[in-house]
Formats: structure tokens, sequence, C-alpha cells
């Protein structure tokens, strides 16, 4: 899998920890597919008072383009 600029841009930006990033990717507590062609991977991070990271990778290309993460408030 790969890493867009933008996916390494917004870890730095965010504060977010490629461990976090990777949690997500190995073990993701909830998958969704979308229709538009991503899949979205999200997990509770303990260590960020147990807030939701949400990772989206690019599914229509080989190899997987990891194309942004976020720590999403809607989820609960």
């Amino acid at each position: 899998m790969r890493e867009s600029k933008h996916f390494a841009d917004m870890l730095i930006e965010r504060g977010i920890k490629k461990e976090w990033a990777e949690l997500a990717l190995n073990s993701p507590d909830r998958i969704e597919e979308k229709g538009d062609g991503t899949r979205h991977l999200i997990k509770c991070i303990p260590e960020f008072g147990n807030r939701w990271l949400r990772v989206i990778v690019n599914t229509t290309t080989a190899p997987e383009i990891l194309i942004t993460a976020f720590f999403d408030r809607r989820v609960r």
C-alpha cells in the first residue's frame, strides 16, 4: 500500500502518529466500503482520548493508496 503526499502531510498537520494509522489499517474496529472506490478504516485510539481515527484508502488503484486520515467527531 502506498501513501499519498496528502496522507503524509495530514498525519503531521493533525498530530496523528503513524503507529495509530497502522493500527487502523491492521486491526480496524469498523470498516466501511464506499461506492466511490474508497474503504474507510475506523479505529478507537485510547491514547488520544478514545477518539475515533478514520483512515481512507483508494481501492481502485494497484497498489491501493492511503488518501487521508483524521479524527472523526461524528463516530460514536
